[in-house]
């Protein structure tokens, strides 16, 4: 739902009521020096999620540093700049959260692409100050770009833009006015749905966790950042797809032969569907079959499984098992073929550039396989949206290419499905991770 800049609302389902029990999963992403680390300080101390020693901890030249709330490498604090993904968890009387505050340096975009994969929704923060917000045809910075491409590419359903130090501006209401037609232009433009756009500053709590102390402050009425997040929802599982388990520990043998039926426990998340005892799956590479005799819940309690949650799972005869395997529903022998031929869309985060012929490691769920680049169909311009052609992607580039695999694999298109539809591509001499790769 896109929501106009002066008046958004707090989001609604289209299904019925919002499920605020489970925790929401954000991040913070966008430019370098955007305060998206001060936005986190922020929410943590004015919904009362530090203790006061913590808060004495984090203070430099007199003045409480929000910032160093969430920098906790000594190489952030040194340099003043977010460098890994760092976690972390508060509470209000509406619902839990869990913030994962990404790096907006380039050079660091893979940390941010991690963070963003497993997200509920993203806060994109932009900072005014760094634009010319006099003009209505400003031009926004190349990362806030990067960054919301990205959201979308790595499908994170809610996207809240919030515009940063509208105080440090001399007229907040015209640059919150020209800046939210810029973002909203160019999300159209790229199909990035957004859910808000927001002023806020971060430094002053104003329109944060508690309205700004100025009524009508940027000519905005809406709801505060925090009452935006508190109404958002969580990614729904995949639990209407045919059913698939990535084998992540094979339990050799159990202490407990009224729970495991004297046989292997074969334990991991189920990605999409579900599993009850009684069905039969097929197993992959091998291809043979089975019947699940027992599925255990994470406490080992006999129960069925849907997606997103942990299970152990028995079959009935001892069946060549192991980590990285994968458990499929017999009946998706049609739906989920196994294929050494790959499309994909690939954000590259190596350093080096990408070139067609190039081998790498290629991790689905808990599966190594290698993986050799065939060919780079094209590049995606970040500024003007267009698909150009290459012969190679340089690092932080968004392309698509395509792929020869050592053995097949079961994937969807990842509109389809996160688990089954994304890869990471690993260098095999440095073992760094170079790609993430999106199934088209």
């Amino acid at each position: 739902m896109t929501t106009s800049a002066h008046n958004a609302r707090v989001p609604q389902s289209a299904t019925g009521p919002i499920d605020t029990r489970s925790a929401l999963r954000l991040i913070t992403c966008g430019s370098v020096d955007d305060g998206k680390s001060t936005l986190i300080g922020r929410l943590l101390v004015d919904s009362k999620a530090v203790l006061q020693d913590h808060l004495a901890g984090v203070q430099r030249h007199g003045q409480t540093d929000l910032a160093l709330l969430t920098d906790g490498l000594s190489a952030e604090r040194e340099q003043g700049i977010t460098i890994d993904v760092a976690y972390r968890y508060f509470s209000t009387e509406a619902r839990k959260f869990i913030i994962g505050d990404a790096p907006g340096h380039e050079q660091y975009t893979r940390n941010m692409v991690t963070a963003a994969s497993s997200a509920d929704s993203a806060v994109v923060l932009v900072d005014a100050t760094k634009l010319a917000w006099s003009d209505a045809a400003l031009k926004l910075l190349p990362q806030t770009r990067r960054h919301s491409l990205l959201l979308k590419l790595l499908r994170v359903p809610s996207v809240v833009f919030a515009i940063n130090k509208l105080d440090a501006v001399e007229d907040s209401t015209v640059a919150f006015e020209h800046i939210g037609a810029a973002l909203r232009t160019f999300a159209a433009q790229a199909g990035i749905p957004v859910t808000a756009v927001v002023p806020i500053s971060a430094l002053k709590g104003w329109n944060v966790v508690d309205a700004s102390e100025q009524a009508g402050w940027c000519g905005y009425s809406g709801p505060t950042l925090l009452e935006i997040l508190e109404g958002l929802p969580v990614t729904p599982a995949d639990s209407t797809l045919p059913f698939a388990f990535a084998v992540q520990w094979v339990e050799k043998f159990s202490g407990s032969a009224d729970t495991s039926q004297g046989r292997r426990v074969f334990w991991g998340r189920v990605a999409t569907g579900g599993v009850q005892a009684g069905q039969r799956v097929r197993i992959m590479p091998n291809g043979q079959t089975a019947v699940v005799a027992q599925v255990l819940d994470h406490v080992r309690q006999p129960q069925a499984v849907l997606a997103g949650h942990s299970a152990g799972i028995v079959l009935d005869r001892e069946v060549d098992v192991s980590r990285g395997d994968w458990l499929l529903a017999e009946d998706t022998d049609g739906s989920l073929p196994g294929s050494r031929e790959i499309r994909a869309t690939v954000a590259w985060l190596d350093d080096e550039t990408l070139v067609p012929g190039r081998v790498y490691w290629a991790l689905h769920g808990h599966r190594w396989v290698k993986a050799k680049i065939k060919r780079i169909v094209h590049r995606l311009d970040i500024h003007t949206l267009a698909e150009e052609d290459a012969t190679q992607l340089e690092p932080n580039a968004i392309g698509h290419i395509e792929l020869t695999l050592q053995e097949p694999l079961v994937t969807l298109p990842f509109a389809q499905s996160r688990a089954l539809g994304s890869l990471v591509l690993v260098d095999t001499a440095s073992h760094r991770t170079a790609g993430a790769l999106l199934v088209q």
